[in-house]
This record gives C-alpha cells, sequence and structure tokens, in this order.
C-alpha cells in the first residue's frame, strides 16, 4: 500500500485484494456483540469535509472509531474554512494536532492529490470525493460487495459489470471504471450523449447509449444518481425522458440474468433513476453496500496506519 490512497489507479491489483481481502476479516465484527478493536488504539483520524456528505463521513467515523482510534470531525461549514481560511492553514492546524490521518471531500478536484504532496501535512490522506474526480473508497467497496456476490476464484474476471447514468459528473463512475478493470471486470458505461465527459474514450471501458442492449448482459448494474446540483443546462429533455430510457424499473430487471445483482452508491433519487419496487427487491444491494462501506474504509485505515504491506497477513487483535 503507499502512503495515501488518492485513485483508484494507484491501487495494484495486489493492493486492491489485499483491502478485499483485509475488509472480509474486519466484517464480521459488524455480525459481534463488541465491534471494536485495538488495532488503532492512539491514532488519531481526522474527516475534512468541505462537501456535505453524510453517508461517507458517517462511515469512516464509525470506521476510525471500530478500530479505537481518535476521531475529529471537521466541517467547512460553521468553521474558520467559511471565513476564508485556506486550505494551507487549516493543514497546518491538522498537523499541530497530530493528525495520523486526514480523510478529505472538497469539492475541487485534486484538492486531496494537493494536500498530500504539499509538505503541509506529514498525516496519510484519504481522498472521500474530489470535484467529479474521484471516490476511491466508495470504489472499493462496490467492488467489496461485487466479490462478495460474484467472485470468482478471488476475482472478478471477466465479470460484465454496467455502470448508468450521469457519468459525466460522477467521482464513483471514474474510480470504479478504474478499479473494476484492475481487478479483472469488464466495465460498460451507459448514458445519453450529453452526460458522457470528454475523452472517456480513453477509459478502460465500453461505452453505450442503449441500455437495453446492455442489461442483458449484465452481470451487476450500478445505477448512478443524476446531480442535478451540479448541472447548469440542459442535458436531458425531462426527467421523465430521461427514466424512461435511462432508468431501472420492473420491466427491465426481468430482462436480467437470474444471478444479476442491483447497486447504486446513493442517494438514490426513487423514481429517477430507478424504482422503488427495484431498489427494494432481493436483487437489490444497496442496503449491504453502506455495511461493506465500514468494513472497507476499516481495512484501508488498518492498512495506511497499521504499517501492513501487500502479502502480509492482516489481522486484527494487534
Amino acid at each position: 500500500m503507499n502512503r495515501h490512497l488518492l485513485s483508484a489507479g494507484d491501487l495494484t491489483r495486489d493492493d486492491a485484494e489485499l483491502i478485499l481481502r483485509t475488509a472480509a476479516e474486519l466484517r464480521s465484527l459488524a455480525d459481534r456483540p463488541i465491534k471494536k478493536l485495538p488495532a488503532l488504539r492512539g491514532r488519531t483520524v481526522v474527516n475534512l469535509f468541505f462537501e456535505d456528505s453524510t453517508r461517507t463521513r458517517i462511515s469512516f467515523e464509525a470506521a476510525a472509531k471500530r478500530l479505537s482510534a481518535d476521531v475529529i470531525n471537521f466541517s467547512a461549514k460553521g468553521s474558520s474554512l467559511s471565513k476564508g481560511e485556506s486550505l494551507k492553514d487549516t493543514a497546518l492546524t491538522l498537523e499541530a494536532m497530530g493528525a495520523d490521518a486526514v480523510v478529505i471531500r472538497h469539492g475541487a478536484s485534486g484538492a486531496p492529490y494537493r494536500l498530500a504532496h504539499s509538505g503541509w501535512v506529514h498525516s496519510s490522506v484519504v481522498n472521500a470525493g474530489d470535484g467529479t474526480h474521484e471516490h476511491p473508497t466508495q470504489a472499493l467497496l462496490d467492488a467489496f460487495t461485487l466479490w462478495r456476490h460474484l467472485g470468482v476464484g478471488g476475482g472478478l474476471d471477466g465479470r460484465r459489470i454496467a455502470i448508468v447514468g450521469d457519468v459525466l459528473h460522477s467521482r464513483v463512475a471514474r474510480s470504479n471504471a478504474l478499479l473494476l478493470r484492475t481487478l479483472g471486470a469488464e466495465v460498460t458505461l451507459v448514458a445519453p450523449p450529453t452526460l458522457f465527459p470528454v475523452g472517456v474514450d480513453t477509459w478502460p471501458v465500453e461505452t453505450s447509449y442503449d441500455l437495453d442492449a446492455v442489461l442483458p448482459k449484465a452481470d451487476a448494474v450500478m445505477m448512478l444518481r443524476v446531480q442535478r446540483e451540479r448541472m447548469n443546462g440542459g442535458f436531458f429533455p425531462t426527467a421523465r425522458e430521461y427514466s424512461r430510457r435511462y432508468g431501472l424499473d420492473g420491466r427491465r430487471m426481468a430482462t436480467l440474468q437470474d444471478h444479476t445483482i442491483v447497486m447504486h452508491p446513493g442517494p438514490m433519487v426513487r423514481g429517477m433513476e430507478i424504482t422503488a419496487d427495484v431498489a427494494d427487491s432481493n436483487r437489490s444491494v444497496i442496503v449491504e453496500q453502506v455495511t461493506n462501506g465500514v468494513a472497507v474504509r476499516m481495512a484501508v485505515l488498518y492498512l495506511l496506519l497499521g504499517g501492513a504491506t501487500p502479502g502480509s497477513s492482516a489481522g486484527g487483535d494487534e
């Protein structure tokens, strides 16, 4: 493992599989009466969130606390950041506090990289989402969920994953495209032409505008939220038209293979990209993704701060 986790593209297959194996061991904690390990006792993890994200922040907080780390939650709203303090000054403050890891979510693509390579902090930096760029721990928890349901010989080799929707604004899509390819899966991005980013042809994926042609071959379908808050123009005619062409409903679900699972990184817009009957069906692993997210983030923090290296056993009780 590198000292930081900034991009899914930085992970080798060995790195990714080590995280998944470690997460599998740590996930068993969720079924125990006492869910804590002393592995990171005495370490300090700072959640530095410049953008709102209840789900991701709580997941990282739960992960750190289950490893017995001290957690500091630092929100941009209501702090000196809202008064104009720079990222550098905030970083120096965190360094003075003795942070061992900084989990950062920022609206600007590249902010975690800047923090990690600035020399302002000596802690490990984890990217919890930067702009429309990447969200590597979301990709890891998605890969872990896929691995649990579809894993073949310990990997995802040859599995076909369809990622559907607002690819343009989705850091989840980019991170998943990179990581799932590393793990041997075949990824197809499905979206209207207006919701593909420039340069998508350089990604290690196939692309399609036709959802109905892709669904019957998929082993997993990952629906993306339409991020209207990042849109300032007409990317599609109407919400109803978008749902008709790119929404996953009961009729489309019936065309899936028997083993195919349905995923969503959340939050869902029910009725837009996914209907309630699909989201709540026995094919859906959306709630499980949340549980898996805590285990994967525990694994990431453990490996970054616990000093384990690829190939070493990732135990629990240190």
